[in-house]
């Protein structure tokens, strides 16, 4: 019996393993493939000038962070459930839309899911964050690091406000001046499991109308 039990808990252990495995590097492997699929799937959509239609949801455009290396381009759908993160970013649905006035919100995962902020806390003053859509190319420019705001999950929501004003005096936020046209990243703190989210933030700079398809 107790060598019976002993293997049970084995067993038990493993499949843990097994699980948290998956998560840290099963998913990365699983979602870099979606991302891939949906990016093409997207830019050939494009080049017939029609918008993609892919099971994860809607997509919005195409996020580039040329801190994180020539090649990073991932897909930005809209955010209506952690599923759409499979495919890359999410679009917080209440916030402004790409370019326009107010507050263009966009989550990603730091940890599982291919990992597209994993490298957040990189991100300088100046960076630029570009958003392709199938019309537009918007660039954005960011006025906060990428580890200079740490907010808690259940307090944090002042940074997706039209205008992110942050209750702590000195705090760091973006200028205080109606009408801009901000961008912000939001993404987990930790590497590991965490209350808290990091956040930066960005102003656009311009915005470039693209060639009609042919």
């Amino acid at each position: 019996m107790r060598r019976l039990i002993g293997v049970v808990l084995i067993l038990a252990g493993l499949s843990g393993l097994g699980y948290i495995g998956w998560q840290f590097w099963g998913t990365d492997w699983q979602s870099a493939r979606i991302q891939e699929k949906v990016r093409t799937e997207t830019e050939q959509a494009w080049s017939h000038g029609k918008e993609p239609r892919v099971k994860w949801g809607n997509v919005e455009g195409i996020v580039r962070v040329p801190r994180f290396g020539d090649d990073y381009a991932i897909p930005l759908l809209e955010f209506t459930g952690y599923d759409a993160l499979h495919a890359g970013y999410g679009h917080m649905q209440e916030s402004a839309e790409v370019g326009q006035k107010g507050n263009f919100v966009i989550v990603a995962h730091r940890t599982t899911r291919n990992e597209p902020l994993r490298h957040m806390p990189d991100l300088r003053v100046g960076d630029e964050v570009v958003i392709e859509t199938r019309t537009h190319v918007y660039t954005y420019r960011l006025i906060t690091r990428g580890d200079a705001l740490r907010v808690r999950f259940d307090s944090g929501g002042w940074v997706l406000e039209e205008l992110p004003d942050n209750p702590e005096p000195g705090g760091v936020e973006p200028p205080q001046v109606p009408g801009q046209r901000l961008i912000t990243l939001v993404t987990c703190a930790e590497l590991f499991h965490s209350d808290d989210r990091l956040a930066v933030f960005g102003e656009l700079q311009r915005v470039d109308q693209k060639a009609p398809a042919a």
